[in-house]
């Protein structure tokens, strides 16, 4: 899908959804949420380059690749979060918005683990020949 589509697609969406809103608000909701989501894929399904991109980058520089797993698996959670977040807002669902924001938070916390154990263990090493 070119960016014109997306755009378009986009603006149906938000259209229809705040056209339905006023009579048929769950109709407005579902509209939104499968837009947003045919949205997604579209996007995801273009994230293949990026990713090869960054695994070229972590080769090069010669660092262990699990880092950059680390990475992917952090921006997947980051949109994965923003669409759900987002769903849920849109759906009068503030409080529920909050609560899958703190959980993806906590996700990356703990896939982030094995990187700041390294890091520190680095900053000891650092310190200890000092």
């Amino acid at each position: 899908m070119e960016l014109t589509g997306f755009f378009a697609l986009a603006i149906a969406a938000a259209f229809c959804a705040l056209s339905l809103k006023k009579y048929a608000p769950e109709t407005s909701v579902v509209i939104a949420v499968a837009a947003s989501a045919v949205l997604l894929i579209q996007i995801l399904s273009r994230i293949t380059p990026i990713i090869n991109e960054i695994n070229t980058f972590v080769s090069a520089a010669g660092i262990d690749s699990s880092y950059g797993i680390i990475l992917i698996k952090t921006v997947g959670i980051c949109f994965v979060c923003q669409f759900v977040s987002d769903a849920c807002r849109d759906a009068g669902q503030a409080s529920l918005a909050s609560k899958v924001e703190l959980a993806s938070k906590i996700s990356i916390i703990v896939i982030s683990l094995p990187l700041f154990e390294n890091i520190l263990n680095t900053a000891a090493g650092l310190l200890i020949k000092n």
